[in-house]
Parts: structure tokens; C-alpha cells; sequence
């Protein structure tokens, strides 16, 4: 039918028409001609087609819980939903990733992105490259770095974006090496920076990086602007520390003020507000700050890159949580009860849902993306193929 319409019309109108379409439309149309099938996956559309222009109502959720079996291992668990009327209808069934993932634990098990429609999945070893809207992904190899003997190696943060130079996406990620004391206490910590390009599967470490200690919570390996970012103490304050995809270059940039002092009280997370890069303050789930004056307070960051533009936007009080999350529609806050539940905040009406999804306590992890087209990277002759789940 379609087809049928279409058929006439001039190739750029047909272009411009197609765009419009969703995902799942356009999977279907390319069964309709080769001429369809070579234009909606060529990168001039697929790049067109990511651009777009979208409203909110075409965002969707990927959410990762893990639970515990009868044996106490954990079994990692993806949901993909869409919205309709602030309610997640699931997309299809749930998928069960852990014999792609570490049983033993689950703490370290972040999603990372979107880029361009792409999510990583992350432990310690592996890493999975998913696209929601075409099901497809592919599993990465692990890094081939290791340590000297009596020494540890412990992976701190993970990013994933693209190199708008080199045109090809990376995972990165920041290990700390350290030797064992006698005491049992760590020695002295060297950074170790590696890298994977997407296109060729191959990994390679960053020389002589020394950067600060990073701070590790839930909601940190953001990208934005085509930096990764994250939180990192130096001897006198807490810092956001950003990585920038195609230099590979670090560089600090400076919290608000009130937020910069180095405590043990206070948590922080990073999430993307109405566009704007926007900083959340929370109190440490440990803490012992008196539940009535447990506070949220979230911080805008008016012009990127500019310390002196930072803003606080909201407080909210009390909302004791284990962790933000990510930001959905512009104005709901997603957050990880200290209990595993999934909640949201809404910021316009300050009222508070419980979601019915739950998990062990720790382990969530949401993203919200917008359908596209993009395809994974099929790496070298010699690496792992792309599946669909």
C-alpha cells in the first residue's frame, strides 16, 4: 500500500516522507523493495532519521534490575517499555542477560549511553552493545589488560560514545592499580586507562594517564557534548571529571560551591534535564542526617563547560533514596528506593509513585533513548557477531 502511494513520487519527497516514520515502520518497510531496504539503512538516512525532531512521547525505557536465585547468584534482568499515560507498557518480554554477565555480583553492572540509540551493558569483563529499537546487540571482547602479580586491578568507571573524528564508536574505561599492603589496606593506585574501538574490536591503553581518584555511585558516566563524565576527589575537593571521546583528553571541571567539599554525608549524581547538563545532591543512603532533614537538591548547569552558570533549580525534601536515575519526559525523576523499587518524582507536581519494579537493593539501572536506526558495529572478520534478542 504504501509502496503503492509512494511509488511516483520523487526520491528526495519519499526521503522526507520516510523520515517521519518510527522504527518499527520502517523495519517492516524495508521488506516492500531493495530500493527501500538500500535507503533506510544507508547512513545518510540513518543519520537523518536520528536528528529528527521528537517530542517526549517518543522516548522510551530500558530498565535493569537484578535479583537473587535460590543458589544467591544474581540473575540480570532487562525490561524495555514504552509510555502511555505516564504508565510503562512493556515493549516484549524480559530478557534474562546473565549468562552474558557476573553472577557473583551486581553492583557494578551499569547501563551506559544512549549514543545514538545504543546502550552498553557493563560488569567488570564484559561488555554488551544493544540497539532497543532493532533487538540487536553484540558482545565485546574483554579487555586484554591485566596487572603484575600481587597486585589488583579494579575497574572504577565506564563510558561509552563516538569519535566524531575517527567516525566510530568507543567504550572507555578507568582501572586503578594497587598493590596489598600488609595491613590489608591498599598502597599507592596508578590510573590505567583502556580503550575499545568499536570498528576493529581492538583494545588499547592510554599512556601515562594520572588522574584523580574517581568517586564511584550510580548515576555517573554520563555523556553529553561527546564527554563522558564522572566524579573524582583530588586532595582538597570533589570534582566532575570529563573525558572527551575524540581527543581522549581529560579535564576537570568544578561542582557548585556548596557541593565541592569532599563528605561522606552527601552523594551526587549526573543526569540531562530539559537538554541542560544538571548535577543531583542526595544524601548518602548510609548517612546519619535526620530523615526530616533529608534533602534533594538539584543543580543546572545554565551554559556547559562554565562553573560560574551553575544554578540550583530545585530542593526536595524528604525523599530518602538509595540513588538517581535518569530523568524522564523533561520533568519525572526516576530514583532507586533504598529497598529496590523503581519511583518517580514528578517535578512539576512534587508527587511521588512507587512503579511496580523492584529489584535487589543497589542494582537498578535506567536509560532513556529514542528509537533509531543505528547499527552496532560489526568489528573485525574475527569477532563476535551481531545477534537479535
Amino acid at each position: 500500500m504504501a509502496n503503492g502511494i509512494l511509488k511516483n513520487l520523487p526520491e528526495d519527497l519519499v526521503f522526507l516522507i520516510l523520515l517521519t516514520f518510527p522504527v518499527k515502520s520502517l523495519m517492516r518497510f524495508k521488506c516492500i523493495s531493495k530500493a527501500w531496504s538500500t535507503l533506510i539503512q544507508s547512513t545518510t538516512f540513518i543519520n537523518r532519521h536520528i536528528n529528527r525532531k521528537t517530542n517526549t512521547k517518543a522516548e522510551f525505557i530500558l530498565f535493569k534490575r537484578s535479583i537473587k536465585d535460590e543458589e544467591e547468584e544474581f540473575i540480570n534482568i532487562l525490561s524495555f517499555f514504552s509510555d502511555h499515560d505516564d504508565v510503562f507498557n512493556p515493549l516484549f518480554p524480559d530478557i534474562d542477560v546473565s549468562y552474558m554477565t557476573s553472577k557473583c555480583d551486581c553492583t557494578f553492572t551499569p547501563l551506559i549511553g544512549p549514543c545514538d540509540g545504543l546502550i552498553a551493558l557493563t560488569d567488570t569483563i564484559i561488555t554488551i552493545v544493544l540497539n532497543p529499537a532493532t533487538r540487536n546487540f553484540r558482545v565485546l571482547p574483554p579487555s586484554p589488560f591485566g596487572c603484575p602479580k600481587g597486585y589488583h586491578r579494579s575497574v572504577e568507571g565506564v563510558g561509552f560514545g563516538f569519535d566524531t573524528i575517527s567516525n566510530y564508536y568507543k567504550v572507555v574505561r578507568i582501572s586503578e592499580v594497587y598493590c596489598e599492603e600488609a595491613d590489608g589496606y591498599p598502597g599507592p593506585k596508578d590510573s590505567k586507562i583502556d580503550v575499545c574501538d568499536l570498528s576493529t574490536d581492538s583494545w588499547r591503553e592510554l599512556d601515562h594517564v594520572q588522574l584523580p581518584s574517581i568517586y564511584w555511585v550510580p548515576c555517573a558516566g554520563m555523556l553529553y557534548k561527546e564527554m563522558v563524565h564522572w566524579f573524582a576527589t583530588t586532595d582538597t575537593s570533589m570534582v566532575i571529571l570529563c573525558f572527551d571521546m575524540s581527543t581522549e583528553m581529560f579535564h576537570d571541571m568544578k561542582m557548585p560551591d556548596t557541593c565541592s567539599r569532599i563528605t561522606h554525608e552527601l552523594y551526587y549524581g549526573l543526569v540531562v534535564l530539559c537538554e541542560s547538563f544538571t548535577l543531583i545532591g542526595y544524601s548518602n543512603p548510609i548517612s546519619s542526617i535526620d530523615p526530616v532533614e533529608d534533602k534533594m537538591h538539584i543543580w543546572v548547569m545554565m551554559e556547559y563547560g562554565v562553573s560560574e552558570s551553575w544554578i540550583m533549580k530545585y530542593t526536595i525534601k524528604p525523599l530518602s533514596i538509595e540513588s538517581p536515575l535518569a530523568v524522564w519526559k523533561n520533568h519525572i525523576l526516576l530514583l532507586q528506593s533504598r529497598s529496590g523499587l523503581l519511583i518517580s518524582y514528578d517535578l512539576n507536581s512534587g508527587e511521588a509513585k512507587e512503579l511496580n519494579l523492584h529489584g535487589f537493593p543497589d542494582t537498578l539501572s535506567v536509560k532513556v533513548y529514542k528509537e533509531c536506526l543505528t547499527s552496532i558495529p560489526k568489528g573485525s572478520e574475527y569477532s563476535t557477531k551481531v545477534q537479535k534478542f
